[in-house]
């Protein structure tokens, strides 16, 4: 039996039986697995003895209890994971590392977050400065400088026409607010019949009652019910027959944005508000426009006086070249949603990009009036912002806004090698992303994806499962080497995992 003191809390754990016969802190030091400990009792200076089942492997300079049973995680499979938890200790430019000290390659930047790669030390600091500052300020009557300097920094950067940025603090809360701000538009111009949403199948706009609603992924729909009314979805443009292995934007599918003519037949355009729809509808396994539906899908809209809406939660902040993805296709909406790299996924933070003339719709009446009844306590958060304009410095600095147009090609070709490799039934490329599609397994539907993403991690590489389908968007300070060393570890992988 051996006793160390705490330093976190005060006391002393008492380990009472480990197989190096270690104390509390040696064992932290040198990361020995929880497994290989057996009970531990914690005393407090006053005498008095709380038991507990296992100490943590790897907490570092944490005395906590390994239980994992508290967290509800978000879109996971909790007791399949809670049976084989895959954890993550720190991270530093391509790379992750996980409590044993091993370096993981990020494949997919966290989760289409990190186009800077990992605590870079503009951002970093920027965080610690300001925290140091003025840690929270309310922006409703209020205001701090650097929220009003983060928004004219994102419109330097946005299409021509944008003039305004209102704050939120995800994709979900950015696309909700988005589509608020559509009706209240045309209820501001006098056009209050219309409400009606348009969404897109396979769609992902976030998780809240708007976003869910006009979202066309089943899973994320089928628990809650009919959510918001007078809503309605164009088809899907992934043509697996007609497009498979397509490099960039497939040949066919341009006509499906004539759904939309169906549907002002159906419902009448005086009583439909905006389409939404992502440009590259990533979250579903990276389905690419069709050469000339974004375009045909604009002027729909146009001529009907609906709103379109980009959702760019992935595609913004050069994941395709550009700063947005609107800019790349040489379509530009009305409305454009953000989140998830606007602070390199360091602070939670998301703005709703929208052209002059909205804005200026509801700047009418009583100059005292509150003009949208709409925000969040930390809307334009002090962090956040500081976060955002490092990184958007960042991103300028070292022209990673661009940098994927200059790596597309050698990303391209690296993708399409995979092409004979076992169960392969498409792959997909656009930018610095890229997706692998599998047959799946009859009455197994996503198992063939989930087992070669545990592979891939095994093997040293963070790549995405949805579906049936691994996708990628590394952190845009990748390298050629680094997309060879990606390449690598898929081919393995998908050359070991036989089922």
């Amino acid at each position: 039996m051996r006793m160390s003191k705490s330093g976190n809390g005060g006391g002393w754990w008492t380990v009472e039986s480990h197989a190096d016969g270690v104390c509390f802190d040696k064992a932290l030091e040198k990361n020995i697995p929880h497994s290989e400990y057996r009970r531990v009792r914690r005393s407090d200076d006053k005498g008095n003895t709380q038991m507990t089942n296992t100490v943590p492997a790897s907490s570092d300079d944490r005395a906590n209890s390994d239980d994992l049973g508290a967290f509800w995680m978000p879109f996971t499979a909790n007791r399949q994971f809670k049976a084989a938890p895959r954890m993550l200790a720190g991270a530093e430019g391509m790379y992750y590392r996980t409590p044993d000290g091993s370096r993981v390659l990020d494949g997919i930047s966290g989760l289409w977050c990190v186009n800077a790669g990992h605590c870079r030390p503009k951002i970093v600091e920027a965080i610690r400065r300001q925290a140091a500052e003025l840690d929270f300020a309310s922006t409703f009557q209020m205001g701090h400088p650097l929220a009003f300097e983060c928004a004219s920094r994102l419109i330097e950067i946005a299409p021509p026409g944008f003039e305004r940025v209102f704050f939120t603090n995800s994709g979900s809360e950015s696309v909700d607010t988005a589509l608020k701000i559509a009706i209240a538009y045309h209820r501001a111009k006098g056009n209050a019949a219309k409400t009606r949403l348009i969404g897109r199948e396979r769609g992902y706009h976030g998780v809240n009652f708007g976003g869910t609603s006009v979202g066309g992924i089943v899973g994320n729909r089928k628990m809650f019910g009919p959510l918001l009314s007078g809503v309605d979805h164009l088809r899907h443009t992934h043509d697996l027959e007609r497009n498979a292995f397509s490099r960039g934007q497939p040949s066919h599918g341009a006509e499906l944005a004539d759904d939309l003519e169906r549907l002002v037949a159906l419902h009448d355009a005086s009583t439909i508000s905006a389409v939404i729809v992502e440009p590259v509808a990533c979250s579903t396994g990276v389905l690419v426009p069709p050469q000339g539906y974004l375009q045909r899908l604009a002027e729909i809209c146009a001529r009907h006086d609906i709103l379109l809406i980009f959702d760019e939660v992935i595609t913004a902040f050069g994941r395709l070249g550009t700063p947005f993805a609107a800019q790349h296709f040489g379509v530009t909406p009305d409305i454009i949603t953000t989140a998830k790299a606007i602070t390199n996924g360091a602070v939670p933070m998301g703005a709703v990009l929208v052209q002059g003339k909205i804005h200026d719709a509801f700047m009418q009446g009583p100059e005292a009036a509150i003009e949208l009844f709409h925000g969040y306590t930390y809307s334009g958060h002090p962090l956040a912002a500081a976060a955002c304009i490092a990184t958007l410095a960042t991103l300028q600095e070292e022209g990673l806004l661009s940098r994927a147009g200059e790596l597309a090609s050698y990303w391209e070709e690296a993708m399409h090698s995979l092409k004979a490799l076992p169960h392969v039934i498409d792959i997909r490329n656009i930018g610095l992303i890229g997706a692998i599609e599998f047959a799946p397994i009859p009455d197994a539907p996503g198992r063939r994806a989930h087992a070669r993403f545990v592979e891939a991690l095994r093997l040293g590489a963070l790549v995405r499962a949805t579906g049936d389908i691994i996708a990628l968007a590394p952190p845009l300070i990748i390298d050629k080497p680094e997309i060879d060393k990606l390449v690598d570890v898929l081919t393995r992988t998908l050359l070991s995992v036989r089922d």
